[in-house]
């Protein structure tokens, strides 16, 4: 058999005993051997050849082979060698020569070429913001080498990707591209073509008998059928037809199946889609059997569920379920619990026997109620921070559940230390005053959710990123470490903005510096770009037209005063100058200073406030007629005041709140000037009578947030006004009047002092009743009410932004006896909301008043709205 006939037959068996193509061959220099019968050998030696970023001997060791073994040619080892390095995935070719034979020992020769190394990657077809988080998630590096496994590993990791999005008909490619700078590299490149989302066509139900389909498929919050749009635009015009005649007093009985369509519906279906999302949908399956589990059912179970193509672009959901049975609680017994009695722990729990077990019902009354009180808090509350609450069930007879709420108790902690960590502009004891978890004090987590709406409040720092840990919990001394971790935000804002009045456009230029330092004032090295870090608030303020007006305000508030206790001072003052020429010269004049202080309660709770406020405002003016009638408009008149106001605000962020309210109610009084000199203000002439303004105002302010499902939120808002006079011979000041509708910005504010009251779907100040006359009085009572369904589309704290849609009802009344709260203008529309730092709260919205206005018939209907810092609110 000649040596070429011998190569011929090795390289034959090693293709039918191995699925590689490896070869085992001899150098044309070695004497011929006959392949035709093994032949033992010992090796003599082993190189490698052909590999240049692989350590040769570790590549030896993986064959198994070494030098003084025992082998035949052809033989198992021989072949297990090929195999193993093939294995590895690391090379094209793999290939053992016998390179020379000295009597019984054998040298043989690894021959490998390695497979090319991945330089770097890039995707095409896709957002940058897409791009980014598939490198994250398959986890390339350069150098890596370029296997098989590497290609459909990656390949298969984007598939999953997009189709937890909702993209099951993706298609990536991997095409491979020479790096001409790198010898034996390659760049990868992956061109991704998603081809649309696929949406669900039907969600199909079985083994279900006592729960509706229609409340398991709103149970699946975010996992909807794409008839569902249907539903959701019904429900949203049931609920706008359903708040209209309710303010027309037409309320009539809706069918049921439209008022079970928006309780069962529009509460999931705001923002949400038909599109299938494989996350969503593991949430929701989750999602189905808790609407059992909530409703007694607890041992029900999603049997089987399967999602395949019904058409083009659609899938099919089929889930089967089975309920078991209705379950109630029997016999409910504490045991452990000395600090409070078995009654009042009860009376907490909230669960008697008989009621149906409802598992979320026992969760949320035993830990972590978001409406209320709990056990665990009500003892985490007194110190007990290691007390842990467990419920037992320990008899279950047919349908009845006896249970045993095991509880232990543990020692009462005290807190050690509290740590503040992030704040980086904001100075230390800035933020300690506003803590209620003191070192010395028990540990409460009451204490600790008010200090992190306290912390929100203070809108020096991201309120989503207000993080609360326990680092240190030592049981043996019973002491704990709190740590709040914050990061700072641009608190100081820039005002540019503009407002219509007197027939022009009249510019606003205005600066808050909310996180000031006086002390720092004078220190040369503290103005980066302004002294920082105490809390206090420094704004200036200027309006103008031109020449024929101008404003300047300026504001100081220290919200300490003393540094011992939460009692704030301001101080503020300003001064207007306008003139007009024309055939009659006129002008005014109005310098203003006012001084506030307020101080935080603690009774009822810590989120009251009380505050005073005195004020005096200079009137100059010369033949202005913009005041009404009751007086001429000439001359110097002064308004010296008092005020007085409570309020409760707990909103749990200043932005965008969830929860919580802003409740207010205020009395500002001036002397009754015609009550104590009587006699003098019966011989004064009409116009003198006025010099000296009088009047009490109050006012009734309350904005409620709940939030709905997620991040959507029902914001529900009151305002109330009323400016009333001592002496029923004289009229209402014409100073301080109401004038509704519009943007709330309009220029006249700042000239004449009147309170404007933003309402969208109108023209500015156009509801007021004598608004189509030439000198409007402005009204003395106002009312409005206003509904608005809020959703995030970034809580980022530099940028913040939210849609909402609102609903709006009020009106304003010249006399008290005109007073009717049933007599409502109307309006509806949409908005979006957008938070700078720099620039505070900006607002745009449309709104469509249904109501026409007298005298001014395009007053209502579609109106476009600008605001800045909720000045239509």
């Amino acid at each position: 058999m000649t040596l070429r006939h011998s190569i011929f037959s090795v390289l034959v068996f090693l293709l039918l005993s191995s699925a590689s193509f490896a070869q085992i061959a001899i150098g044309d220099d070695i004497p011929d051997l006959d392949y035709g019968m093994p032949h033992k050998y010992i090796i003599g030696g082993i190189v490698v050849t052909g590999v240049q970023y692989l350590d040769n001997s570790v590549l030896v060791s993986l064959t198994g082979l070494r030098v003084g073994d025992n082998i035949e040619i052809p033989g198992d080892k021989i072949h297990s060698a090929i195999q193993k390095l093939w294995e590895q995935g690391l090379f094209d070719d793999v290939k053992i020569m016998v390179d020379g034979v000295q009597g019984n020992q054998v040298f043989l020769n690894i021959i490998l070429k390695e497979r090319p190394r991945m330089s770097k990657f890039s995707f095409s077809g896709i957002r940058k913001g897409e791009a980014d988080d598939l490198r994250d998630k398959i986890k390339l590096v350069s150098g890596d080498v370029v296997t098989e496994n590497l290609l459909v590993r990656s390949k298969n990791i984007i598939k999953k990707h997009y189709i937890g999005k909702g993209y099951f008909e993706s298609d990536v490619k991997i095409i491979q591209v020479p790096d001409t700078s790198r010898a034996n590299y390659v760049i990868l490149k992956f061109d991704i073509k998603k081809n649309g989302k696929v949406r669900i066509a039907n969600i199909n139900i079985t083994g279900n008998d006592q729960i509706s389909v229609t409340a398991l498929k709103s149970s699946m919050k975010k996992t909807k059928e794409k008839g569902a749009y249907k539903i959701m635009t019904l429900a949203q015009e049931s609920f706008f037809g359903l708040f209209e005649h309710v303010l027309t007093g037409k309320l009539k009985k809706y069918p049921d199946f439209v008022v079970n369509t928006f309780d069962e519906n529009f509460r999931f279906r705001v923002f949400k889609s038909s599109k299938f999302i494989q996350e969503d949908y593991a949430e929701d399956k989750l999602n189905l059997v808790k609407k059992f589990n909530d409703n007694g059912y607890r041992d029900a179970q999603l049997l089987k569920d399967s999602v395949y193509k019904s058409g083009p672009g659609l899938i099919n959901i089929d889930l089967k379920v089975t309920e078991g049975h209705k379950y109630y609680y029997r016999n409910i017994a504490f045991v452990g619990n000395t600090k409070y009695t078995a009654e009042e722990l009860a009376l907490i729990l909230g669960i008697r026997k008989g009621d149906i077990f409802r598992q979320d019902q026992l969760d949320a009354a035993l830990q972590f109620n978001p409406n209320g009180v709990d056990i665990s808090s009500l003892f985490v509350d007194d110190g007990y921070l290691t007390c842990q609450i467990e419920p037992v069930e320990v008899n279950v007879e047919n349908d009845s559940i006896d249970l045993e709420i095991r509880i232990r108790e543990g020692r009462q902690m005290t807190i050690n230390q509290v740590i503040v960590k992030g704040n980086t502009r904001t100075n230390d004891h800035v933020i300690i005053r506003e803590l209620y978890s003191v070192p010395g004090h028990l540990f409460s987590r009451s204490d600790i959710i008010r200090t992190r709406t306290s912390l929100a409040q203070m809108k020096y720092f991201d309120p989503e990123k207000i993080d609360i840990q326990t680092p240190n919990v030592n049981a043996a001394d019973g002491t704990v470490d709190v740590l709040y971790g914050v990061e700072e935000t641009s608190s100081d804002q820039l005002e540019l903005s503009g407002g219509w009045g007197y027939g022009r456009l009249i510019g606003t230029l205005g600066v808050s510096f909310n996180n000031f330092s006086a002390r720092n004032f004078f220190k040369k090295n503290a103005w980066q770009p302004v002294p920082s870090g105490d809390g206090q608030k420094l704004s200036l303020r200027m309006q103008s037209y031109g020449k024929g007006y101008l404003s300047f305000s300026t504001s100081f508030t220290e919200p300490w005063l003393g540094g011992k206790r939460p009692q704030q001072f301001s101080v503020s003052a300003y001064v207007s100058q306008y003139s007009y020429s024309s055939t009659t010269s006129s002008s005014y004049n109005i310098a203003g200073l006012s001084f506030v202080f307020s101080r935080r309660l603690n009774w009822p709770d810590n989120y009251f406030n009380l505050s005073h406020t005195i004020s005096f405002q200079r009137y100059k003016l010369k033949n202005y007629t913009s005041l009404g009638t009751t007086i001429s408009g000439n001359g110097n008149y002064q308004n010296y005041s008092y005020s007085i106001a409570l309020g409760r605000y707990s909103t749990d962020a200043t932005i965008y709140a969830r929860s919580g309210s802003e409740v207010s109610i205020s009395l500002e009084l001036t002397p009754p000037y015609s009550l104590i000199a009587k006699q003098k203000y019966s011989t004064m002439s009409n116009e003198d009578k006025y010099r000296l303004v009088e009047y009490h105002q109050w006012k009734i302010m309350g904005t409620f947030y709940k939030q709905l499902v997620g991040d959507l939120v029902l914001m529900a808002r009151t305002k109330q006004g009323f400016l009333g006079k001592y002496n029923k011979d004289l009229e209402v000041t014409p100073f301080n009047r109401y004038f509704m509708g519009g943007d709330g910005m309009s220029g006249y504010s700042a000239i004449d002092g009147r309170q404007l009251i933003g309402f969208r779907g109108y023209s500015n100040e156009s509801m007021t009743p004598d608004a189509y006359t030439n000198s409007p009085t402005g009204g003395i009572i106002f009312s409005k009410q206003t509904l608005e369904l809020r959703y995030p589309l970034s809580l980022n704290p530099n940028s913040t932004i939210y849609g909402l849609a609102f609903v709006e009802a009020g009106n304003e009344w010249l006399k008290f006896k005109n007073y009717n709260p049933f007599d409502l203008k109307r309006s509806a529309g949409v908005g979006v909301r957008v938070f700078l730092p720099m620039f505070g709260l900006l607002g745009l919205d449309w709104g469509y008043g249904f109501d026409n206005i007298p005298g001014m018939p395009s007053a209502n209907k579609g109106q476009f709205h600008f605001s800045i810092n909720s000045s239509i609110d």
